[in-house]
């Protein structure tokens, strides 16, 4: 499916949204909508250029907040990393 992102193709340049490739869900994945993105250190120093393990093209910001779709097989609650509450 098409999707938009922000990639990064080198170092110290602005990002550029584009439209990327992502696969569908397999069966028992979810999709997320992503709502928004973090970008945190360690992304500013890859885009910096600073970092020697960075490469590019890149789609930077790991910390993302979504809505879910049902899962693929079956409805249920998708809890990562935190409790809901």
């Amino acid at each position: 499916m098409e999707v938009k992102a922000a990639v990064a193709f080198e170092a110290g340049k602005p990002l550029s949204i584009e439209t990327v490739q992502v696969a569908e869900p397999k069966a028992g994945e979810v999709m997320v909508e992503i709502k928004a993105t973090g970008v945190c250190h360690t992304d500013a120093y890859t885009l910096s250029g600073a970092d020697p393990e960075g490469l590019f093209p890149a789609i930077l910001g790991h910390e993302g907040a979504g809505l879910t779709s049902p899962p693929v097989e079956t409805r249920g609650i998708l809890q990562c990393c935190y409790k809901a509450g």
